[in-house]
């Protein structure tokens, strides 16, 4: 892990940690509902303040909670085209599949690659400190994957061009 990755990931873990003591509500406008408050927005007053953790300008997280849900959205580095595409593609591919993940949502919010929502019935269901120590070693894993992706790709291109090359 590098040296400035280090204080980025310990400050989203404690972020997490204090943010994630969520317990069961009920809906104050309809009766017998019980939907996640940080999506559906219907009291300011069981919402918390959002926090953004950015590690530069392309790479931050925004973690939003309230009285009953958490939701965290995680902005991948992407430094060129290349990464922007292999990134793009890959969070689809996750996405597609977020009925496997729990946590993942379908659809990210605006200015970010990914997006979890984490209910007050994940933590009665799973452990608290295993729920962030998964976004954390998913932050930390999504980055290798992107860079083995693309250095698998400009190995490809370039004996790709290689071969078309040798017929002149």
């Amino acid at each position: 892990m590098s040296a400035t990755l280090q204080p980025y990931l310990k400050a989203v873990r404690n972020t997490l940690t204090a943010a994630i003591c969520v317990e069961n509500f009920s809906s104050q406008v309809v009766e017998r509902h019980n939907k996640p408050e940080v999506e559906v927005r219907t009291s300011k007053e069981l919402l918390l303040t959002p926090v953004v953790i950015s590690r530069n300008e392309k790479e931050k997280v925004l973690i939003e909670g309230s009285i009953n849900s958490l939701r965290i959205s995680i902005a991948v580095k992407q430094a060129d085209e290349i990464e922007k595409i292999l990134c793009k593609k890959f969070m689809r591919f996750m996405m597609m599949r977020a009925d496997n993940f729990v946590i993942l949502r379908r659809k990210p919010i605006e200015g970010y690659d990914v997006s979890f929502l984490i209910t007050n019935f994940h933590t009665e269901q799973m452990y608290k400190h295993k729920l962030v120590d998964f976004v954390i070693n998913f932050m930390e894993e999504i980055d290798k994957e992107i860079s083995e992706m693309k250095l698998a790709l400009n190995s490809r291109a370039r004996i790709s061009a290689e071969e078309f090359l040798k017929r002149f």
